[in-house]
């Protein structure tokens, strides 16, 4: 039997983006996305929220470029990707592991779903939106019939 690996994020970016060019120009970006619930507490009738962080990397060129111009602290962004861990040592020689969603080419998505500080789901600066050929579609040249 085979295995999915897939994590679906709606949330809000935590601060703003970070891109960074790899030495043959290639965009990686780096993000922070926040997932809240909110609920009653049973015992005391008292509003509870529980937030949690996630980190985001992303290694396709066109949601890169899509992220460096458009996308901006408190922006609400639905996300695919996978869930990676990679291990890294510290100064110190420690081995660490830090658990990331890792967004591909032809494996992600990003679609943005508003801003926060505009409270009506509209960009609160004039810039334009990314544009495709084809409206349906959030990022030009996702081929992908499915």
């Amino acid at each position: 039997m085979s295995s999915v690996n897939k994590v679906i994020l709606v949330g809000n970016v935590g601060q703003d983006p970070e891109i960074r060019t790899t030495q043959n120009g290639t965009k990686i970006g780096n993000l922070s996305i926040a997932t809240s619930e909110v609920w009653k507490d049973k015992d005391n009738g008292e509003k509870k929220e529980k937030t949690e962080w996630h980190r985001v990397v992303v290694f396709d060129a066109q949601i890169a470029d899509v992220v460096e111009k458009y996308v901006k602290k408190g922006d609400k962004l639905y996300l695919e990707g996978a869930m990676q861990t990679r291990k890294w040592t510290d100064k110190e020689g420690n081995d660490k592991y830090t658990t990331e969603v890792v967004m591909q080419r032809f494996t992600s998505k990003l679609v943005m779903l508003g801003s926060k500080s505009a409270g009506n789901g509209s960009k609160p600066n004039n810039d334009p939106e990314p544009s495709s050929n084809d409206d349906s579609d959030p990022l030009p040249g996702d081929d992908i019939p499915w």
